[in-house]
């Protein structure tokens, strides 16, 4: 049974990716944390804004450049990090990393600052279908061809449909290049004739009302912007054979009920298709029922009757053992969902990640997490999740 640190042993670039909800940014900052102390210099990239990557590292927050790691905090932890160790972390601004793809790809000085002061540009360039998922690949490729570190985390960003990152180079490209956008690449003339003249006279209205010439600026936006139109499409091939390199791995990160189960299944069949190099997949919070003595397992029929000599009380005995037969069945339904997913994956690189009485808030408790990520095999994972 394959550890995180086996998975990314050759690896330059980890994608934690999955559904939302499932842990993905914890477990993002905890294969950082634990890769630094190996001797890792690493960055972790999340787009998460609800500033819990920020609170686990010990920083007050986080921006669109990296930002180190205090070392001090890992020695606090008891934690001896390897030398050359260091953790770094930012998180993505989708509107400032679009802002720098355009001063890197726009053709000349005047171009660039037609674009970046555009009143379209200013709103769409937070707003445009795909782009907080292709910023991040674009980042990250930013990142991975400066060649500061030895390895770099995504937290993928959080979407109802995991593949929305697989798809936002080509969906983004699309709508740069839609027929439809065409009509504004045009001069500014003859795209107005193109209108009704009913749209013509609503556009009219708006400029006499607000002193905007909606229109003119759609068309002044969209004509500069058709000259970046080629960088674009050569940036997002770029990016794809990133994602694709043998020095890239994908790990698949959810939960142990169905449905994640299932989304996690159909994931890694896209990935495949695409030809994406899979590396493994994380199961967070599974509840693990730990190995009970012989004599106690032939006991428990009668634990009922054994918790009311223990506690004199038959109404809170009854409970504790309603609890406890609740959390057997949980268990055993995790077991089965674990099971049948190893199955569909046809890989034994599945790792698991208990239920924590405590959540995970420091980075102490991102090393909780690694004791599970890095831990080298099923029977001392085992061993470390009874003792939870």
């Amino acid at each position: 049974m394959a550890s995180v640190a086996d998975l990314l042993a050759d690896k330059r670039v980890c994608i934690c990716a999955g559904s939302g909800g499932v842990g993905k940014t914890t477990t993002s900052a905890a294969i950082a944390a634990g890769m630094a102390a190996r001797g890792k210099k690493v960055a972790v990239l999340t787009i998460d804004p609800a500033k819990r990557l920020a609170d686990s590292l010990g920083l007050p927050e986080l921006g669109n450049t990296e930002r180190q790691v205090d070392p001090e905090l890992f020695e606090r932890c008891g934690v001896e990090v390897a030398e050359g160790g260091e953790l770094w972390a930012m998180m993505l601004d989708a509107k400032a990393t679009f802002d720098e793809v355009v001063r890197n790809h726009a053709p000349d000085a005047a171009t660039r600052d037609r674009i970046l002061s555009n009143r379209i540009y200013q709103q769409l360039s937070a707003a445009l279908a795909g782009s907080q998922e292709y910023m991040a690949m674009e980042k990250l490729f930013e990142i991975h061809a400066e060649d500061r570190y030895d390895l770099l985390v995504l937290d993928t960003p959080p979407s109802r449909n995991a593949l929305d990152f697989l798809d936002a180079p080509r969906r983004l490209t699309q709508f740069i290049e839609g027929r439809a956008l065409q009509v504004f690449m045009m001069p500014t003339g003859l795209g107005m004739k193109l209108f009704g003249r009913g749209t013509s006279m609503m556009f009219g209205i708006l400029r006499r009302i607000t002193g905007v010439d909606l229109l003119e600026e759609l068309a002044e936006f969209f004509q500069a912007f058709s000259g970046m139109v080629g960088g674009f499409r050569e940036r997002a091939r770029r990016v794809d054979e990133l994602l694709s390199a043998p020095e890239s791995s994908f790990l698949v990160v959810c939960a142990p009920q169905g449905e994640p189960i299932s989304e996690a299944v159909y994931f890694h069949r896209k990935l495949i298709e695409a030809k994406m190099p899979f590396g493994g997949v994380i199961v967070n919070k599974v509840q693990y029922e730990g190995r009970l003595p012989d004599e106690a397992e032939a006991q428990l029929p009668e634990l009922e009757d054994l918790l009311e000599s223990a506690v004199g009380d038959p109404d809170l005995a009854a409970r504790v053992a309603a609890n406890f037969e609740d959390f057997r069945r949980l268990s055993e339904r995790d077991r089965r969902n674990v099971e049948h997913l190893a199955r569909e994956l046809r890989t034994r690189a599945v790792i698991q990640v208990p239920y924590l009485d405590e959540d995970v808030h420091d980075l102490a408790g991102l090393m909780r997490v690694n004791r599970y990520l890095f831990a080298s095999g099923s029977e001392e994972r085992a061993e470390i999740a009874a003792s939870v």
